[in-house]
């Protein structure tokens, strides 16, 4: 049996924009069809707006407060909210509260820079 803690995984930037601690995937060699992953929106931030050309993601919110767009439609977000993201859909968040965003976001296939496409300028 391996257990993996979220304190002791390495943050990263994906080419979202937000941070993320992986905890299982195929990067950390504990998962090979999916991936979960906390992501992090500081307080006042926004994410770029991507798809994913196959992966299906599910977003469930854990901190903070904030907004999503999905495709067209645009709603609030807060802890116990769950959205689920198809493949090919674009997709963006801003954190609005006082404190970050967090949710848990899990992706089938695993999450990987190779299937994301920003449909909007970066930087």
């Amino acid at each position: 049996m391996r257990i993996d803690n979220l304190q002791r995984v390495e943050p990263f930037i994906t080419l979202d924009g937000s941070e993320i601690r992986e905890v299982a995937g195929p990067a950390g060699g504990n998962a090979v069809n999916q991936s979960l992953a906390e992501a992090t929106v500081p307080p006042g931030g926004e994410t770029i707006e991507h798809f994913h050309r196959t992966s299906e993601e599910i977003y469930f919110f854990t901190h903070g407060s904030g907004r999503m767009r999905l495709g067209d439609e645009e709603r609030g977000v807060a802890p116990g909210d769950t959205v689920v993201i198809a493949p090919g859909v674009p997709h963006k968040l801003w954190s609005s509260g006082p404190a970050p965003l967090r949710l848990l976001c899990c992706c089938a296939p695993a999450y990987s820079d190779a299937d994301t496409v920003m449909t909007e300028p970066q930087g």
